[in-house]
């Protein structure tokens, strides 16, 4: 069976809408016939060509008769040779079941594997990792195709889909994570997490259980699981929680205008991912939706240079801002740099630092952010995230404690110190763990005071000032000769979230 090529023309008469936002390209559908007694599986070939000129999202509509036990679903696609700097040819798969395509529609999504995987399964009882296991029910499912990039020759594809006839398996049983680490549980404290990691559930190369042993390993209390685009994950994590580390859900949020991983999520919420920046009515549904659940909107490695990567959406709906993604290097200098931008204007959106890690050879927890909270629980955790009572570090050896104190006052990180103009600030910056390095207090106007660290590894930096002059302070660490798996100069080491000085 062909698709055929996609003009305006053939796209409507398959019942395609071409407008904006609420666009829904339909591909003609594909039938199954009703099974015989000894019909055992039933196999359909769609092929066909995407334009260079194109939506983001086309839906195949498969037509399950009854009786259908799985489906398996086998895609591939050409590569031609383009010339240098020309995007070739990339596609993304995924699946919705009979309850709809509609945009958010949770109870339909069955599954997302980007362009990871060239095949998945779904049953009762099983499914590819990215995927969600249930009932195979009779009705129209679709399979999501999306030209995330194409060469100039188009995207020529071809789309196997097999049925399997058969009683339904058992029932799959959701086994989440605790929602506690009993073992790691020190009340009010500061906890190290790493809140931007992927698995085999989408584009990662860690099992689920791989990733706890390395981040056990680097002696984190919490992760969070965000796995693109899909919420799997988030169905297993119980079969691999220990009593020392908490496992929290999140979905990095993966469109075409950037990524936003929505952290602290409920067990199995999914957040869609169909829109792009120029659907702001979309981004702040979807964000409404973390918000009620609970959770935090992080902006994702704002100058990522790659296409679809680099965070376009607004920040003042963002909770968070990863200004350290993975090792050191320009990409989040320039983040480094803009939030320092947004900040001195006046806009404060608390910085995180998360690993990014999908490959075993990506180590965990580089870097991480540490946050205070009230205990290590989830609610307490985003609470912590949210007010900016946090600093980011390479490593669990490196340890900061940041204050400014006046009239006998004290305030930490996240917090305000009230100060009236002409009292004396005083600014304490103490760092351990972070030998042969530079410790500098930065306001508004860009560093104030540094010093050198010694390869002790142990500094304490003091600088005074007045609410006149300085509006906040915040401190980095910074390594000259670059950062771990970095040549990077001037890596950053660790670096805190601002306390603000003087009345709001």
């Amino acid at each position: 069976m062909s698709a055929g090529s996609f003009s305006r023309r053939n796209l409507l008469r398959a019942g395609g809408v071409l407008t904006a936002g609420a666009a829904v390209n339909l591909l003609p559908e594909v039938a199954f016939a009703e099974p015989g007694t000894d019909t055992k599986t039933q196999t359909r070939t769609v092929t066909g060509t995407f334009p260079p000129s194109i939506s983001d999202w086309f839906y195949l509509p498969v037509k399950v008769p009854n009786g259908v036990n799985q489906i398996d679903v086998v895609y591939s696609y050409d590569k031609p040779t383009v010339p240098a700097g020309t995007r070739g040819n990339a596609c993304d798969i995924g699946m919705f079941g009979p309850e709809g395509i509609q945009l958010g529609n949770e109870r339909g999504f069955r599954g997302w594997s980007g362009g990871f995987r060239d095949r998945f399964s779904i049953s009762a009882s099983d499914a590819t990792p990215g995927y969600v296991p249930g009932p195979i029910k009779p009705g129209t499912w679709h399979v999501i195709l999306g030209p995330y990039t194409v060469a100039p020759q188009g995207l020529n594809y071809k789309v196997d889909i097999t049925l399997t006839f058969g009683p339904q398996g058992k029932a799959f049983k959701a086994n989440p994570a605790p929602t506690s680490a009993p073992a790691k549980e020190r009340g009010k404290a500061w906890y190290r997490g790493d809140s931007h990691l992927h698995t085999v559930h989408s584009d990662g190369r860690r099992t689920p259980d791989q990733l706890v042993a390395a981040a056990r390993a680097a002696g984190l209390d919490f992760i969070t699981s965000t796995d693109h685009n899909t919420q799997s994950a988030q169905l297993h994590w119980g079969e691999f929680a220990t009593d020392d580390l908490l496992i929290v859900n999140g979905e990095e949020v993966t469109t075409r205008s950037g990524h936003w991983p929505a952290i602290g999520l409920p067990a199995g919420t999914w957040i869609d991912w169909r829109y792009r920046a120029s659907d702001p009515q979309d981004f702040r549904r979807f964000v409404n939706e973390v918000h009620h659940a609970g959770g935090l909107v992080t902006a994702a490695h704002p100058f990522a240079n790659c296409f679809g990567c680099a965070y376009e959406y607004s920040y003042e709906l963002a909770d968070l801002v990863e200004v350290w993604n993975g090792p050191w290097d320009i990409a989040d200098e320039a983040a480094v740099t803009h939030w320092d931008g947004l900040l001195r204007g006046g806009q404060w959106v608390p910085a995180i630092g998360n690993s990014d890690a999908h490959n075993p050879d990506n180590t965990v927890g580089l870097p991480h952010t540490v946050v205070l909270a009230n205990s290590l629980e989830r609610k307490d955790l985003m609470a912590g995230l949210k007010a900016g009572r946090s600093y980011l570090a390479e490593s669990t050896a490196v340890s900061l404690e940041f204050t400014a104190s006046a009239d006998g006052r004290k305030a930490g990180i996240g917090e305000r110190l009230r100060a009236s103009s002409g009292t004396p600030v005083t600014v304490e910056v103490t760092v351990k763990g972070a030998p042969d390095t530079s410790v500098a207090i930065n306001d508004q106007l860009g560093p104030e005071r540094s010093a050198t660290v010694p390869a002790s590894g142990e500094a304490t930096l003091t600088w005074t000032t007045d609410s006149r002059y300085t509006r906040w302070v915040r401190a980095e660490v910074r390594r000259a000769s670059g950062g771990p798996n970095s040549t990077t100069p001037n890596a950053m080491v660790a670096m805190t979230n601002p306390i603000f000085v003087g009345d709001e």
